[in-house]
């Protein structure tokens, strides 16, 4: 069973950084959030950085700071040159993971350089995952890497294929042609970023991906798309999963009870 919203976004006011890609017009509450799980029968959930805000993860501490740890986390952003202190600041805050949004040609951290290698051995040493938001066929060369670097590896947006057909899709094939994939996880979330039925990709990574490595998001308040999808229709399209346990994986990602 579903029971946690594992990729939303919340923030009280909308100040966006200079170059944000995407600024939206309204503010996403976290009263609203809350009142969405409640009425769709879930206990909680994680706040994840919107890319508007880039590394001021103020929104989400704030946030967290009203919730049960127990029930709540968040995932923020950071550079890589960020010092021990702030990064243990966030992880008081109620920060489990780090993301990288590479989507729209950003450039993906050189993993073997020296800077990159200090950021990725904070992230072990407190026990935080990574997760990445990047498109399928780029991502599919930098995944044997990527989950080779001793922190779980969280995958946002079904990892964004880009074939209709599983068979053809760069990423699915890299997931199979992965030997172990014990730290690998995804995201089921936003289907509607991804132009085609998204359920036969969907049922390839449950086929090949250990018990326990899915978490569903609602994505909410489905930037870009607001006026195409709503939290009850995400809600809805998630019927196909919602027999998915998802409590091994909050366990291990979030800390959840």
């Amino acid at each position: 069973m579903i029971r946690f919203d594992c990729h939303a976004h919340v923030y009280e006011k909308v100040t966006a950084i200079d170059g944000a890609r995407y600024t939206p017009s309204r503010p996403a509450p976290l009263a609203d959030w809350l009142a969405h799980q409640a009425a769709n029968g879930l206990r909680g959930g994680v706040i994840v950085q919107v890319s508007f805000l880039g590394t001021d993860n103020s929104e989400m501490c704030a946030a967290l700071a009203r919730l049960d740890r127990a029930r709540f986390a968040g995932v923020g952003v950071a550079p890589l040159d960020i010092g021990d202190e702030e990064l243990d600041q966030l992880v008081h805050a109620g920060m489990r993971g780090v993301r990288w949004n590479l989507v729209r040609g950003a450039v993906m951290p050189a993993l073997n350089a020296q800077p990159t290698r200090r950021f990725l051995s904070k992230l072990r040493e407190r026990g935080l995952h990574l997760e990445v938001h990047l498109e399928g066929p780029r991502l599919a060369p930098h995944l044997p890497v990527l989950i080779d670097q001793g922190v779980d590896l969280v995958i946002d947006h079904f990892g964004l294929p880009s074939e209709p057909i599983p068979e053809d899709d760069p990423m699915i094939r890299a997931v199979r042609s992965l030997k172990v994939r014990n730290s690998l996880f995804f995201k089921f979330a936003a289907h509607y970023r991804t132009a085609f039925d998204i359920t036969p990709h969907a049922n390839e990574l449950l086929s090949m991906l250990p018990d326990g490595h899915i978490v569903w998001g609602s994505d909410w308040p489905h930037t870009q798309h607001e006026t195409r999808s709503g939290y009850s229709e995400v809600w809805s399209r998630a019927e196909d999963w919602r027999e998915l346990s998802d409590g091994a994986a909050v366990q291990r990602l979030y800390g959840f009870e």
